[in-house]
């Protein structure tokens, strides 16, 4: 579980966080990573990894210490091209077990599952609009244990949705020039993908190189949660790649899953630090908790309050899992028939689990310390990280605006809008 005893760190051997120090790009894989070879290798490798990852969670969290072996580890194990299409080598596992793939992972350390959020996006706009020299060449890298990053959002742009970073097309290349923030994934990538519009407002995807001249990755993330996501900033400056590495962004000017997947992903990051929570707060009564006084107890998990509680919080995850998989589900058969109504039935699926796996976050994150009692806030066990990693992940894209949508196609027929906050 959480706990956790002060240890020496070497912090040379750690990127500074909350830092705007430039910092140097990570190796290149010396092997090819594994590839998975199905859904059921896929859930099994995450169960493994997670088990490692949970190890250390609590402590990377309080130190704000980067996953710099646990992230070299999990490229490799090939789970960062499980939804490469088997036409291209990769496994294409069904996004259903994509999703449970992520949860697993984040209710182990939902920093780590966050961080390749944005890569598995990628590969799925990569299949939706890259051409087939595109598609063999980026779906190479990712299957060689390459990682994508990301330089999409931007801090003052007007909405999130808004795009300042400019790229001009000068003969077979393309200059880019921007800044970009919430980062999650570049500093810790090979290949930064960012979003770029030209002089017509047409989007991009600007593959470049992690270590192309013009292009500067800051650790600078100040947030109280998801503190080792390393999503900080990137600045670009007259950055130039070859013109073959822009991938229109186009996937929501017509109904594809690329929404969906980009939620369900997000979904599944919240269902993990759920889990992870209520495994934590379980155990902690088991140990240390006290019964109340008034119970006439022997133990704190004979409670009858707690253990009507436990099972709530129980039912509430599991109504929220099984929505995941609906989602899940509602995806993949938008992926084999792409119309408006299966992707909207996905689109809509997938806000019905974003909701229920918001408020399960949230509300066991804060049940944890009422039902573990007094002594779970203390610091060595940094149990606060779960609350805190909740509340700042899940204001990617507000719920409110989630009720809405599926209300307003359940009441007035009116389709879920495409594009990576639906």
């Amino acid at each position: 579980m959480g706990i956790i005893e002060k240890q020496p760190i070497d912090y040379t051997q750690h990127p500074r966080v909350n830092s705007d120090d430039p910092v140097p790009p990570r190796p290149r894989p010396a092997a090819p990573a594994h590839v998975i070879k199905s859904d059921e290798e896929a859930i099994a490798v995450a169960k493994r990894l997670a088990a490692d990852f949970a190890q250390g969670a609590a402590l990377r969290d309080r130190e704000g210490l980067l996953p710099l072996k646990e992230i070299d580890t999990y490229s490799q194990s090939g789970l960062w091209g499980i939804n490469v299409p088997k036409a291209y080598g990769g496994p294409g596992v069904s996004y259903k077990t994509l999703a449970r793939v992520i949860a697993i992972l984040a209710a182990a350390d939902s920093s780590i599952a966050q961080i390749t959020q944005n890569h598995l996006a990628i590969n799925g706009h990569i299949d939706l609009d890259g051409t087939e020299e595109q598609k063999r060449e980026f779906f190479g890298w990712v299957l060689s244990g390459l990682r994508f990053g990301n330089a999409f959002s931007e801090l003052n742009s007007k909405t999130v949705g808004a795009f300042e970073t400019r790229v001009v097309h000068e003969g077979d290349e393309a200059v880019v020039n921007g800044e970009k923030f919430y980062t999650t994934g570049a500093l810790l990538s090979h290949i930064i993908p960012i979003v770029a519009v030209d002089a017509d407002e047409k989007g991009y995807l600007v593959f470049t190189d992690r270590e192309t001249p013009g292009l500067t990755v800051s650790n600078n993330w100040s947030s109280f949660g998801q503190r080792t996501t390393a999503s900080g900033a990137v600045k670009i400056e007259n950055v130039r790649v070859p013109k073959s590495r822009l991938l229109p962004v186009a996937a929501f000017d017509r109904p594809t899953i690329a929404g969906p997947v980009s939620q369900i992903i997000q979904a599944a990051i919240d269902a993990g630090i759920a889990r992870g929570a209520i495994d934590d707060t379980i155990a902690f009564i088991k140990t240390q908790s006290r019964p109340w006084v008034d119970s006439g107890k022997e133990t704190a998990s004979e409670d009858p309050f707690t253990i009507a509680a436990i099972g709530d919080l129980k039912i509430r995850l599991h109504a929220a899992e099984a929505l995941l998989d609906i989602a899940g589900e509602a995806i993949d058969a938008g992926l084999k028939n792409a119309t408006e109504e299966t992707i909207n039935d996905a689109t809509v699926k997938t806000a019905e689990a974003k909701v229920l796996t918001t408020e399960i976050a949230i509300l066991a994150t804060n049940k944890l310390f009422e039902l573990a009692g007094t002594r779970s806030t203390l610091a060595k066990h940094n149990l606060d990280r779960h609350w805190r990693n909740a509340r700042a992940h899940t204001l990617h894209d507000p719920v409110r605006w989630k009720f809405f949508h599926i209300g307003n196609f359940y009441l007035n027929g009116i389709n879920a809008p495409r594009h990576a906050w639906s």
